[in-house]
């Protein structure tokens, strides 16, 4: 095909594309490589298809949607002009002192227009552009329904199957001269409705009801109701064709007269250019990253505790997977977060590959070995860590509490929660953050608004703009969510976007972590004790401070410092852990900054001495002690009627119950028991570490397939390419070659013998090939090499040297002497 002649069909216009080009398209709409096309004609066909088209109108921006739309209510093919005329107004009537972006629109249509092109969506020269088939059957109107323009059919189309003396009827009706032809009827209609002229000059003469009537049809939708008996300014309307039938009941307004009355606009409120991203407030850069800061560090010592608190083995998981409602409230009761924010927690841990399911029978979630491997890097790395593993996560925990498409509750890990647009949401707000000079927090309402333009088609079938506030699109959801989890997560400061975030979206992990760590403060090796049984932490604790002070004080609360209490149950809790009392005051000596409280050092050695005088063992359970009257106080309390206790020797007792349910009944009634081993020795009860085998972080779920990379486009251009070249190559005619598109068919004997002697010229042939699949298909090769019942040669489709038995080449012809493959 010559440069200067216009392309005939989408396949002609791709043939004519450069490489780039090519490479172009197949990164926009990547569903078109799997698998590769066997050649031009196979990629049209499939960038034809409904499936991809719809794929690749949701990602067109809104004035590139627009664009569309407007070229599915032109003619086909549209002029340029028609195409800018559509989009701009006519500069009369309704449209005139209104429109004051027709300059807007004239600079954005040309980019609007490459984006299409790109996407091959649209083809052909500029004053002949074609919307491709199943794009223009999507979004043009038809006497169904209207198109996202709010524009009815045409008057060809409503009034097909009318009958002749009813289009007489509305010809004299409206002033025009009769005729018997129906063709030249509706061409007579239709071109009354597109002078502008003769078009006032009718509606000057139309009751005021009738224009209210146009007023609420012309931007859509277009259909109405009527009854038997239509009120006059509706029959004045319907007598000159201004309105239509589309069944007994059903009248449209006509795409011309529409258009006529929207001074020849498409849309109401073009949109060339994306909403300003207005800034909600403006800070010191420096205190939104030392609040970011803060705010990860809290990250950190959040899904550590959350993870501590499963350390001896979490939650059963549901049958349906997930975890329990139940459940998910006593994480939030423990974190002392709402319900919401601790689905995030556990959703994060998980994305992270920090908690797993255990694979147990009585399967339970616990902390994976990739937690130990995590809690000894330096705050900092820990930070990317999680930070990069929310950035990518598919699983969407503001989901958790909602319904699914059948009504079922959506539980946290649950499988239900991957949501494959979240990465690119989340992905898409920090960039517009980053837009944003530093310390700017953006206006959510604007942020939206800018998230709308940019993928319309996702926020509803039409793309028309939700109403102001409106979040009940998927994506307005997941950017909200976006904007208060990057907050927790300390990816925000303040309502604006970190230094260290900044970092991590431009230059990697790496740069961020050297960002946060000089503001993470150091931790401390000290706790400030006071004489109400509690112990301040100025700041972070060093780990193995932080560990030992959870088994032996209770957290009361926390914030920039942490509050711990003492009480009598945490102190035993750390004697059971195996430290003696000794130990617990010479723990307490060496880390605090102020004298151990009097009251601190009783209670250590009052629960000391009391500590282990009662022991439990397993017989089914048993008591043991050597005080016989503390027996006797146990057996007069009705509180151990539920035990079940009975007397073996005088001093032991007897229970029908496990140990632990009365290790833990006689602790609640006030006594400090121990539990003891078969041989009689104290159970020292450390805490644990239960952990799954080794797991990997939950993938992704991609949002359709991923974009090739460089080296697969070039493969891929070029086999596309070498296919095109087999299948339009010219072939010698014979007897024995079957007739044009189907494979050539010759003897055994004859393909042999033309083979080798393309291997002695080195000329190429077009063969018929099937594979160990059956899967045939048309190649043109060079002989190399014809030997042992194989032929090896330069496959120009698929761009390589490959070897081919001779028993499944069909057969073979020569190629004309002009071909090139």
């Amino acid at each position: 095909m010559g440069t200067t002649t216009p392309p005939r069909t989408l396949a002609e216009a791709l043939r004519a594309r450069g490489d780039e080009s090519l490479a172009g398209l197949l990164r926009a709409r990547p569903d078109l490589l799997s698998p590769v096309p066997n050649d031009i004609t196979q990629l049209a066909t499939r960038a034809g298809t409904r499936a991809s088209v719809v794929r690749a109108l949701e990602h067109l921006d809104r004035f590139a949607l627009q664009t569309a739309e407007a070229l599915a209510v032109a003619p086909d093919p549209a002029p340029y002009g028609t195409l800018l005329a559509l989009l701009t107004g006519d500069g009369e009537g309704d449209g005139a002192g209104r429109d004051d972006s027709g300059a807007a629109i004239t600079a954005a249509l040309p980019g609007a227009l490459a984006n299409l092109r790109e996407q091959a969506l649209v083809w052909g020269e500029e004053e002949r552009l074609h919307l491709v088939r199943t794009a223009r059957e999507l979004l043009a109107p038809s006497p169904q329904h209207a198109s996202p323009t709010g524009l009815g059919p045409t008057v060809s189309e409503a009034t097909a199957g009318m009958s002749p003396g009813r289009l007489q009827e509305i010809l004299t009706a409206a002033g025009l001269p009769a005729t018997h032809d129906p063709v030249s009827a509706v061409a007579s209609l239709t071109g009354l409705f597109t002078d502008r002229t003769r078009m006032a000059d009718l509606l000057d003469t139309a009751p005021v009801e009738a224009l209210s009537v146009l007023d609420r049809l012309v931007w859509g939708p277009p259909y109405g109701e009527v009854t038997p008996n239509p009120t006059p300014p509706v029959q004045w309307l319907r007598d000159r064709g201004l309105l239509l039938p589309v069944s007994t009941r059903t009248v449209v307004l006509p795409r011309e007269a529409a258009l006529h009355l929207r001074a020849g606009r498409a849309h109401r409120v073009p949109e060339p250019v994306p909403p300003a991203l207005a800034p909600a407030a403006e800070r010191d850069p420096q205190a939104v990253d030392r609040a970011a800061a803060g705010q990860a560090h809290t990250a950190l010592s959040t899904i550590e505790e959350l993870l501590k608190l499963w350390n001896n083995g979490g939650p059963a998981i549901l049958r349906a997977g997930g975890l329990s409602v139940r459940e998910l409230k006593r994480v939030a009761s423990a974190l002392d977060v709402s319900e919401a924010i601790a689905a995030f927690w556990v959703e994060l841990a998980y994305a992270a590959g920090l908690l797993a399911p255990d694979g147990e029978t009585d399967e339970r979630y616990a902390a994976t070995p990739a937690y130990d491997d995590w809690i000894e890097l330096p705050a900092q790395d820990r930070w990317t860590h999680l930070a990069a593993a929310w950035l990518a996560a598919t699983r969407t925990a503001g989901l958790v509490g909602g319904q699914d498409a059948k009504g079922r509750a959506l539980s946290a890990l649950g499988p239900e929660l991957d949501r494959s647009a979240a990465p690119q949401v989340r992905h898409r707000v920090l960039a517009l953050f980053s837009s944003l000079p530093p310390g700017t927090a953006p206006d959510p309402q604007t942020l939206l608004a800018r998230l709308r333009w940019e993928r319309p088609l996702r926020s509803g079938a039409s793309g028309a703009a939700p109403a102001p506030g409106d979040t009940s699109d998927l994506r307005s959801r997941i950017a909200l969510w976006t904007v208060n989890e990057a907050e927790l997560l300390g990816i925000t400061g303040r309502g604006a976007l970190s230094s260290q975030a900044r970092a991590l979206l431009e230059q990697g992990p790496d740069e961020a972590a050297a960002r946060l760590a000089p503001l993470i403060p150091e931790p401390l090796d000290h706790v400030l004790l006071q004489a109400d049984l509690t112990a301040v932490a100025p700041g972070p604790l060093e780990r193995p401070l932080a560990e030992m002070l959870s088994v032996l004080a209770d957290i009361e609360s926390k914030g920039g410092a942490t509050v711990y209490r003492f009480t009598p149950g945490s102190v035993r809790r750390a004697l059971d852990a195996g430290q003696a009392a000794s130990d617990l005051h010479a723990f307490l000596a060496t880390h605090s900054r102020t004298p151990v409280p009097q009251p601190l050092s009783y209670l250590i050695d009052d629960v000391a001495r009391r500590h282990g005088h009662l022991r439990i063992g397993a017989a089914s359970a048993y008591v043991r002690c050597d005080d016989e009257a503390v027996l006797n106080e146990i057996l007069a309390d009705k509180r151990s009627a539920t035990l079940r206790l009975r007397r073996l020797a005088p001093t032991v007792l007897a229970a029908q119950t496990d140990p632990g349910s009365l290790l833990e009944g006689l602790r609640e009634m006030g006594y400090a028991p121990a539990a003891e081993s078969a041989e009689g020795d104290v159970l020292i009860t450390r805490a644990g570490a239960r952990r799954t085998p080794p797991r990997t972080a939950p993938a992704p779920v991609p949002e359709g397939p991923p974009v090739p990379d460089a080296t697969l486009l070039t493969a891929a251009v070029r086999a596309i390419r070498a296919g095109d070249s087999a299948a339009r190559a010219v072939h010698k005619d014979s007897e024995d070659t079957a007739a044009a598109g189907s494979l050539p068919r010759t003897t055994s004997a004859e393909t042999l013998a033309t083979v080798q002697a393309a291997a002695m010229t080195g000329s190429a042939v077009w063969v018929g090939y099937v594979n160990a699949d059956g899967a045939a298909s048309q190649r043109v090769i060079a002989p190399v090499k014809v030997e042992g019942g194989f032929v090896t040669a330069y496959d120009h489709t698929a761009d390589e040297v490959r070897t081919y038995p001779l028993h499944r080449i069909t057969g073979v012809a020569e190629l004309a002497d002009d071909a090139t493959p």
